[in-house]
């Protein structure tokens, strides 16, 4: 008897399990109001009901309140939803009218991919408005959890020449599932750039039938201990925290980073650098605005928005192959800075090249490329830097004994020349590790420098040449019975209400500076002036 009834229930499951399979997809297409393939659907009753489906397929909705999916031109979209395996467990026991209880669904191989909008259009525009009416099912579930693995979500882009915005998920439990309601969510994401792994919890849904990259969506995310060293040209180890909301299509996200040791690799001092953001993504592609950003580098505090824009590889008018990337476009300003916070980044020693109070205004571009991030790297803008000192002895000496001597003071006490402080302004640009300072002021007490030319930032490569006033005259400037010999000279030199202008260069690297009087470019010829400091 227990054979014949061992054979007479694995008949029934067996006649059952098509039935079965039947209902299951005739529920999706009506909730989805889509075609729904499913491969193949087994049932057990081993210690209740274990039931085991593959190959599931969900299409985009081919009509729902008054939306409609275009298929005749020969792109019509793949499945919206595809499912490797999905199993779940239910007791044997049923009462009518009650849902039959499913503690865990577990899917594996879950990929969804959402069309872009212009996939879907209004009834209206298609004359096209039936509704279905969903029929009376045999059977009702209640689902507790969805446990998935290895799950991918792609969001589509409309965009001509843009990539679509891909999702690895490794791990996504949901919880309080509900076609019409929202779910909560625990997830771990894969990160490509920089690696690691992004936990975020929060909800999702209901889920938008009609358009699902418009369902809704909100959380926390955690990032930790992401590597910043595969990006060329940069190292550090970022940590993030932050909050988004909106749809899949479109997120607001605010959060924080920190990352104690950002630094260039070309030089390798490590500044800590902590930021603030509010920032809108573009969930199909992944193009993103800053709203902006407050950061600090070391002790200054600065304010940047802009763009962060994927860009596809592609091939330039000339054949060479273009990289793939990001677009980035800023602005940034500094009210008030420490000058030594930047320039320890391009120190190897960690001792900046000069400190001061930094003002700055500047665009800033780095296009996708293979070389380091500081090559890539454009700017445009203007500055100025009060309260200057430069942390070479060398330098600072030959700056105090210019004020002393432009004040027409050259019998100072030796060591009062080191602390002068000095101030200077620009505009200026940088492309390709160099800066062009093409107006660049100097000033100290007593003494005005203008010059124009260039800063090599890679090895501090130094080319100035412009002009130097002083208040003093020639005579004041040398001083002592030399001085009284030079009076008759002072009228060469007198220009515009300075007692001296003269020519001058400035050349060599920033740890050697040469510095020099032009007196050939004189408009008068002049004797060489004993005693003055070059």
């Amino acid at each position: 008897m227990l054979l014949v009834l061992g054979i007479a229930i694995s008949i029934v499951l067996r006649r059952a399990e098509p039935f079965l399979r039947a209902q299951i997809v005739e529920a999706l297409e009506e909730h989805f109001h889509a075609r729904v393939e499913l491969d193949s659907f087994h049932v057990s009753l081993v210690k209740g009901l274990w039931a085991e489906g593959k190959g599931l397929r969900i299409w985009p909705p081919a009509e729902v309140e008054g939306v409609t999916v275009p298929g005749s031109n020969g792109t019509a979209p793949g499945p919206l939803i595809s499912l490797d395996e999905f199993r779940f467990h239910a007791p044997l026991h049923y009462k009518p009218g009650k849902p039959i209880l499913i503690s865990v669904v577990q899917l594996r191989g879950l990929n969804i991919d959402v069309p872009p909008r212009t996939h879907f259009t209004h009834a209206a525009e298609t004359g096209s408005t039936r509704k279905t009416q969903p029929s009376a099912a045999l059977f009702a579930f209640e689902v507790d959890s969805i446990d998935c693995r290895g799950a991918h979500l792609k969001l589509e882009t409309s965009k001509p020449g843009k990539l679509p915005m891909e999702f690895a998920i490794a791990d996504v439990k949901l919880t309080h599932v509900s076609a019409d309601a929202p779910m909560r969510f625990v997830a771990a994401l894969s990160n490509p750039k920089p690696p690691g792994t992004i936990q975020t919890s929060g909800s999702i849904g209901p889920w938008n039938v009609g358009d699902p990259g418009e369902t809704p969506v909100e959380g926390n995310y955690r990032f930790m201990h992401a590597d910043l060293g595969i990006f060329r040209g940069i190292a550090g180890i970022l940590n993030s925290t932050g909050r988004y909301q909106g749809t899949l299509r479109n997120l607001m996200v605010d959060g924080e980073t920190d990352t104690p040791d950002f630094r260039l690799t070309q030089f390798g001092t490590a500044v800590p650098l902590h930021t603030h953001f509010h920032a809108l993504v573009d969930g199909t592609n992944g193009d993103t605005w800053l709203q902006p950003v407050d950061a600090t580098l070391g002790q200054t505090h600065f304010k940047a928005e802009g763009t962060v824009i994927r860009v596809p590889p592609g091939v330039a008018k000339n054949g060479a192959e273009l990289p793939g990337g990001h677009d980035i476009s800023l602005t940034v300003n500094v009210v008030r800075g420490r000058m030594d916070d930047f320039l320890r980044l391009t120190s190897k020693n960690g001792t900046p090249l000069l400190s001061g109070l930094l003002t700055l205004k500047a665009g800033v571009e780095i296009p996708p490329g293979t070389a380091s991030a500081h090559d890539r790297l454009k700017l445009k803008g203007s500055f100025s830097l009060e309260d200057a000192e430069f942390s070479s002895l060398k330098i600072q000496h030959k700056i105090g004994e210019l004020s002393w001597h432009g004040q027409g003071r050259p019998q100072h006490e030796k060591g009062d020349v080191d602390g002068v402080q000095s101030a200077m302004q620009s505009d200026f640009t940088m492309a390709d590790g160099v800066v062009n300072l093409p107006d660049l002021r100097y000033t100290v007490p007593g003494a005005e420098i203008d010059l124009k030319g260039t800063y090599g930032v890679d090895v501090g490569t130094l080319d100035f040449e412009g002009k130097a006033r002083t208040e003093a005259t020639v005579s004041q400037i040398v001083g002592g019975w030399k001085g009284t010999l030079l009076k008759p000279a002072d009228h060469f030199f007198k220009k515009d209400g300075a007692g001296t202008e003269v020519p001058i260069h400035v050349e060599g690297t920033r740890d050697d500076p040469k510095f020099g009087v032009d007196l050939g470019k004189t408009k008068h010829t002049s004797p060489a002036i004993p005693g003055q400091p070059h």
